[in-house]
């Protein structure tokens, strides 16, 4: 396995800006069209605490409803700058196999420990999350969580087959890995699609699950029915209006300040490359286009 490489403070801080310049591509794309979208995780966070990333933070999400993100992909196809992004998803890339999609920035490196034999493209990118409505009954709501599980697994063979330690663990993944990611993908949608017939109580990305308890099975709807702007490195991103019952259900205390032993990022990457961009670049990029569209 290769080993993880260290980013100096410096680095660190490239590595922020070429995610920044995506999250720019995002907002332009959902402002034209009319898109609503919010930032996500602690992009979010960052964005509430600190107005921009936490210091510490090495990765980017943003968030759409299935609805919107429809909307999003159709954009894309004839509106991303394609010399510069590339959508990733099952539709777009057929090595990829992860339950939610990436836009990443060509001309860049970033492969994670461990999934450099993978067939999928790889360089710096954000994740985007896709929320689909949760069932509300005790029963279906457990057996739709089951049902993503199964799928999660699934997805994750062809790294699992080779990265587990327990020689049994491999094994079984041998034998879903068998199992076409199309298929997955097909069975998947069939399920969202029922579910997002009527609105619900819940709203979740179970593919890549909310992580507390609180919020296993998924986030209250109401947080995804209106939006507002946030001031983030010096620009106006879209967030959640009610921000905060999102953040308090995903991070508790979301704005005291973890230890400074906590203050790492989470993603382990064995190769990167980044480009060289300043804030300043980034900002007249976005204003520019912002003044040429009102």
């Amino acid at each position: 396995m290769s080993e993880k490489q260290e980013l100096s403070p410096e680095e660190l801080r490239r590595l922020q800006l070429n995610e920044l310049e995506l999250i720019v591509e995002v907002d332009r794309i959902c402002r034209k069209y009319g898109i609503q979208y919010s930032l996500d995780g602690g992009t979010l966070l960052g964005a509430v605490r600190h107005h921009g990333f936490i210091p510490w933070d090495d990765d980017a999400d943003v968030i759409f409803t299935r609805h919107e993100y429809a909307k999003f992909y159709r954009a894309c196809k004839k509106e991303l700058d394609k010399g510069r992004f590339f959508l990733q998803e099952y539709r777009s890339d057929p090595g990829y196999r992860w339950g939610y999609a990436k836009l990443r920035r060509k001309g860049t490196e970033y492969i994670r420990v461990g999934q450099r034999e993978l067939a999928q493209k790889t360089g710096v990118c954000i994740d985007v999350f896709v929320v689909d409505h949760m069932p509300d009954t005790f029963l279906m709501r457990r057996l739709y969580y089951y049902a993503n599980f199964c799928f999660r697994k699934i997805l994750y063979a062809e790294l699992g087959k080779t990265a587990e330690r327990n020689v049994l663990v491999r094994a079984w993944y041998r034998l879903l890995y068998k199992i076409p990611k199309e298929s997955v993908f097909q069975l998947r949608n069939r399920l969202a699609g029922c579910c997002n017939r009527k609105k619900t109580e819940l709203y979740s990305h179970l593919l890549y699950p909310y992580p507390r308890k609180c919020c296993k099975y998924g986030m209250p709807s109401e947080c995804f029915s209106a939006y507002t702007q946030v001031s983030f490195e010096g620009m106006s991103f879209s967030i959640f209006k009610d921000y905060d019952k999102y953040l308090t259900l995903l991070y508790g205390d979301y704005m005291q300040l973890p230890p400074p032993e906590k203050r790492v990022g989470c993603a382990d990457a064995c190769e990167i490359a980044l480009l060289d961009i300043s804030l300043e670049e980034i900002q007249n990029r976005y204003y520019s286009e912002n003044k040429r569209r009102s």
